[in-house]
């Protein structure tokens, strides 16, 4: 771990979220770190975002798409953080700009959770039983660097690219329904833009939330009852521009929506 440039760069990635400055990307500068320190930048933003009076609510996971991976040159997703001040009320508005470049939207199915996980050995079933119930969700994503052209270490450090997100107010018992089969609709200005289902999202969203409790494990991190955990998108990422309005429906579980200024 290079713990020299691990604490400088948290701190300028914790400025650039809380003043709006975009700073050059990590990789070119520092070609030596890999995704472990990656995550170390990651977790020290987070520390001071909670210390700053931020809550922690949550996590997410992204790429967890193959064909982006492998554009990448990764062999699995990586995971980010949720806080309360990312949560945007269903119908409401995001205001672009801040630091954030080049902002993309996603449509993912969320968990909330009944019970804590266990940090190792998590499965599909212990997901499903110990999830209170999912619900619509968007996400928007995007960059604090001075450019969107950015790699693995980059994004992992930043974050996994989270800035803010959106939940629908229906409330589902995961148990009821084949999460699989679930088809999503995203709609932009009112007009269909992309869909997908949720076997896009590593064949289940079951199968990312698994993945991703037992990779927090590693970090000494585990997923606690009460936590939103955001699964990965079911649609492509879409661009957003000011006065779009985008809208999710979720086949058998509601629609969530949101728009920019």
């Amino acid at each position: 771990m290079k713990s020299q440039p691990v604490q400088s760069l948290s701190e300028d990635l914790y400025t650039a979220l809380t003043e709006g400055v975009p700073i050059a990307p990590i990789t070119p500068r520092y070609p030596e770190l890999g995704i472990e320190d990656a995550y170390a930048v990651s977790l020290k933003v987070l520390e001071r975002r909670v210390g700053s009076g931020e809550i922690e609510i949550g996590k997410k996971i992204g790429l967890t798409t193959p064909a982006v991976r492998e554009m990448l040159g990764i062999d699995e997703p990586d995971f980010g953080f949720l806080t309360n001040a990312m949560q945007v009320d269903n119908g409401g508005t995001v205001p672009l700009g801040k630091g954030l470049l080049a902002p993309l939207i996603e449509a993912e199915i969320a968990f909330v959770l009944r019970d804590d996980l266990p940090v190792t050995g998590v499965t599909e079933e212990q997901v499903l039983a110990s999830t209170a119930y999912i619900t619509p969700c968007l996400e928007v994503v995007g960059t604090r660097f001075t450019t969107a052209k950015i790699g693995i270490v980059d994004t992992v450090a930043d974050n996994a690219s989270a800035d803010r997100f959106v939940l629908g107010e229906a409330k589902t018992d995961p148990r009821a329904i084949d999460l699989a089969a679930v088809r999503c609709v995203m709609k932009c200005n009112g007009s269909p833009l992309s869909e997908g289902l949720g076997s896009d999202v590593m064949g289940t969203p079951l199968a990312s939330v698994a993945w991703l409790a037992n990779r927090l494990g590693s970090f000494g991190k585990k997923m606690s009852k009460g936590d939103i955990v955001l699964s990965g998108s079911l649609v492509p990422m879409a661009p957003v521009a000011v006065g779009d309005q985008y809208v999710a429906d979720f086949q058998g579980l509601g629609d969530v929506s949101v728009s920019f200024t």
